[in-house]
């Protein structure tokens, strides 16, 4: 007989139907005893019950969970009796869970509340990076972006981590533009700050044109959780037209509500107004005030980023020390160097970008 399920622990699908091991099948599970990595990763499937506790520690819900825990552990053992399987798993487990796995061994409803609170609950205590399109999808496979691969940028690069940093160790931090020429590795730059800072909390989510209007929802999922989130927006720039850039300026200062204090955005664009205008869009110099007036109202948005980063255009010295850093070279040998910059000037010019696409070809 199937042992009773959790009430306040969600099970995965088909956990307690005639054929459980399907069960197994939708997660990617760590390796070691499936049922038990299985029910241990269930339990930050628990949102509502982890957010009650971020939130506070009703001793009613003590005395339920622990009795959930129970059924838990008599669930495992069920089914490891009657599903006796050997590893499925096919990588490492994380350090959330371990911890939750330790919970479902022997702890009880007080270890699960100190869970949540470092870990908070899925999908953020298993993934480091999202996409947002207005609904949350996890990143399995992220961009392993490497920040020692950039090259010519180490100042900008510095204070990019300096104000991270700060972020991170619930200091105010500044919302973040970089901006500058095509290919010099404004993106690498943000996506390396999960590679760089992900197992000190950091989640990176890509906010993608279509989520901005859905981005209050995203703001309030976040909020409160023990995660600190990078909201990074690529390639930002608005039409003059378009009343997108309106709504983001008051998201990020002006809103009536309160911006979650684990929140940081960051955005990289190719310049500096992130408003495109046409010389037909600007006023006279005799013209009205209010005329005037618009035209500080579409540089306030640049304005909203109090750390603003410059990131140059590339020249042929710094173009051939980038493709030297990628082929893990001190020095490029004449032939390379001569079809190295070859490749460059058949038209794809002096970039970063330019310097990988010839490494990867070169390796």
């Amino acid at each position: 007989m199937t042992p009773e399920p959790p009430r306040l622990i969600p099970l995965p699908e088909g956990l307690t139907g005639p054929d459980p091991v399907r069960a197994l099948l939708a997660e990617p599970l760590p390796h070691g005893d499936p049922w038990g990595w299985l029910l241990a990763r269930a339990l930050f499937g628990a949102e509502a019950l982890a957010r009650r506790f971020l939130d506070g520690t009703p001793a009613g819900l003590l005395r339920l969970v622990d009795e959930d825990l129970e059924r838990l552990r008599a669930l495992r053992s069920w089914l490891q009796a009657s599903h006796a399987l050997s590893d499925l798993g096919c990588r490492e487990a994380l350090a959330a869970e371990w911890a939750a796995l330790e919970v479902l061994d022997q702890g009880g409803a007080e270890q699960l509340v100190e869970l949540f609170r470092t870990h908070g609950h899925a999908p953020f205590a298993l993934y480091s990076a999202f996409v947002w399109t207005g609904a949350l999808e996890p990143v399995p496979h992220p961009d392993p972006a490497d920040e020692d691969l950039l090259v010519g940028y180490e100042p900008q690069l510095a204070r990019l981590r300096a104000n991270v940093e700060r972020f991170l160790s619930g200091k105010p931090a500044l919302p973040v533009l970089l901006y500058g020429a095509r290919g010099t590795g404004k993106s690498t730059a943000v996506k390396a700050l999960r590679s760089r800072y992900a197992e000190r909390g950091l989640r990176l989510v890509e906010v993608l044109p279509e989520g901005l209007e859905r981005l209050p929802q995203l703001l309030e999922r976040v909020r409160g959780l023990p995660q600190r989130f990078v909201l990074y927006i690529d390639d930002l720039a608005y039409d003059a037209a378009d009343p997108g850039w309106r709504k983001l300026k008051l998201l990020l200062d002006g809103a009536v509500w309160a911006a979650p204090n684990n929140v940081l955005f960051v955005a990289t664009s190719n310049r500096k107004n992130l408003i495109r205008e046409r010389w037909s869009d600007r006023p006279d110099p005799d013209a009205e005030p209010a005329a005037w007036d618009g035209v500080q109202e579409k540089l306030a948005l640049a304005d909203r980023f109090g750390l603003q980063l410059t990131f140059p255009p590339f020249d042929q010295k710094l173009y051939l020390r980038a493709v030297a850093r990628h082929l893990g070279r001190e020095e490029l040998d004449e032939a390379t160097r001569s079809e190295a910059l070859r490749f460059a000037l058949e038209g794809r010019g002096f970039s970063g970008r330019t310097a990988r696409q010839f490494a990867d070809l070169t390796v």
